[in-house]
């Protein structure tokens, strides 16, 4: 016989990296990283891409790499490889890795976001572009390099890391990650994250006139937002300062009851304090949970036009304007909960990137660009399979890697290794959005894509 078909229990991730590889997506790493290690069988970037597919064949660790990849041969085809690294290897190359191979990484995935991402080409004077940038903790073993004490939810007296991000929110790309030591918080590296995505961007000035910075009070502090304003950006932040907090909310004359939670009130600061930009700010206030007749307060620091809030907010709240603004502002700082924060729990959660630990500080970074890498292509892979229908909501990182990419199949290659039939299986729910997404462009590259019964 000259072809030979196998079964697959990831023909869908197959189908989607027969069209990565048309697209060249993996041809870019090759091209920028270049890790200094001996070759004996397979080259360093062959050992990386073994390691990325694992994670999105829903790998948690890299030991995976020996029971979801090596078996799977018509995978491993599918993505180039004509047969698998052992995971120790694997973690050798890891290992290996310098900073300046992680400069190299950083270089190939904003070359990808400038040739595939929807952020990059965003119409600035149609809308406004929103940044959200923050820290997120990594727990690891104590011995890890960079493994400091620091804030991590619900775990009391834990060593690790933090992962920086700054995310597009409109287009729920990454633009730019760093790994920093568990001590590190967004105060510090906040003009860093914004600078270096400021670089992938290309943003210019009258660029950054047009985007949103929407940071939590991490980043609230004075010294910072002074920054972002200076820089022109529209602000809408949460102090960092509790003691102002608490003391610009006795200027607030008019408390008003948040409709969608009565326990939260917020009124305008009538004595706002003095930013390096004028800005409008908000209290809140929330009963304190231990001390009865007291309260908690946080403020909010916004420089947003009307045509911003407009955009970023839901529908106006009925009622007079400044009331109206006023929520709208509230909703339009709460959204966070459903951007960056939504991000790091896909992150975590769906591509389990707290599964995957490693001593050495670069080998780890390396790890965190692979796993951003593929949360911006699953992100391009939703825009993909079309809009949400009642019958396929949206999806989040989780359920692409469960649904639509663990679609299981049989996969036919040649001798020579080349895909050329990917047949899913039709009972799966998303199996047909998926074949109607790519089948027309894997025809153009000799391959078969259909549905039927496994």
């Amino acid at each position: 016989m000259r072809n030979h078909t196998r079964f697959s229990a990831h023909a869908g991730l197959a189908a989607v990296g027969q069209e990565w590889q048309a697209l060249g997506i993996w041809a870019v790493v090759e091209q920028q990283v270049h890790i200094h290690q001996k070759v004996l069988r397979y080259r360093p970037t062959d050992k990386l891409l073994d390691a990325f597919i694992t994670i999105l064949a829903g790998g948690g660790g890299v030991v995976e790499v020996n029971a979801r990849l090596r078996p799977d041969c018509a995978l491993q085809r599918a993505f180039g490889r004509s047969a698998c690294a052992d995971q120790s290897t694997i973690s050798d190359t890891l290992n290996a890795c310098t900073p300046a191979n992680i400069g190299e990484m950083r270089a190939a995935l904003q070359q990808l976001v400038r040739q595939r991402g929807r952020a990059y080409r965003h119409d600035y004077a149609a809308a406004w572009q929103v940044l959200e940038v923050d820290l997120s903790g990594w727990s690891t073993g104590p011995s890890a390099e960079g493994a400091t004490k620091g804030y991590f939810p619900r775990q009391k007296n834990r060593r690790g890391r933090q992962m920086g991000r700054v995310l597009a929110s409109r287009y729920d790309e990454i633009i730019f990650e760093q790994l920093y030591p568990g001590s590190q918080q967004l105060e510090k590296s906040l003009p860093d994250l914004v600078t270096q995505a400021e670089a992938v961007l290309g943003l210019s000035p009258a660029q950054r006139v047009r985007s949103v910075v929407r940071v939590d009070g991490g980043g609230g502090t004075e010294t910072d937002l002074n920054w972002l304003l200076e820089r022109d950006y529209a602000v809408l932040a949460k102090s960092h300062n509790w003691k102002r907090a608490t003391k610009l909310a006795a200027s607030v004359s008019n408390w008003h009851t948040d409709p969608s939670d009565p326990q939260r009130q917020a009124g305008w600061v009538s004595e706002p304090h003095a930013y390096a930009r004028p800005t409008r700010q908000i209290a809140l206030r929330w009963p304190h949970p231990k001390q009865p007749d007291t309260y908690q307060y946080a403020l909010l620091v916004s420089n947003l036009p009307a045509d911003a809030l407009a955009q970023l907010a839901p529908p106006p709240v009925s009622g007079q304007d400044d009331v109206a603004e006023l929520w709208r502002t509230i909703r339009a700082y709460d959204q966070r909960g459903g951007g960056v924060e939504t991000s790091f729990r896909g992150s975590k959660d769906g591509l389990q990137i707290n599964h995957r630990n490693k001593r050495r500080f670069e080998a780890q970074a390396m790890l965190l660009l692979l796993a951003q890498l593929a949360y911006n292509l699953l992100t391009w892979l939703r825009s993909t399979l079309g809009p949400p229908t009642p019958a396929h909501p949206a999806l989040g990182v989780k359920r692409l890697l469960r649904d639509v990419l663990a679609i299981p199949g049989c996969i036919t290659c040649t001798r020579a290794g080349q895909v050329r039939r990917i047949k899913l299986n039709a009972a799966c729910a998303w199996a047909a959005t998926l074949r109607d997404a790519l089948a027309g462009q894997l025809a153009q590259h000799g391959l078969s894509l259909h549905l039927g019964q496994i």
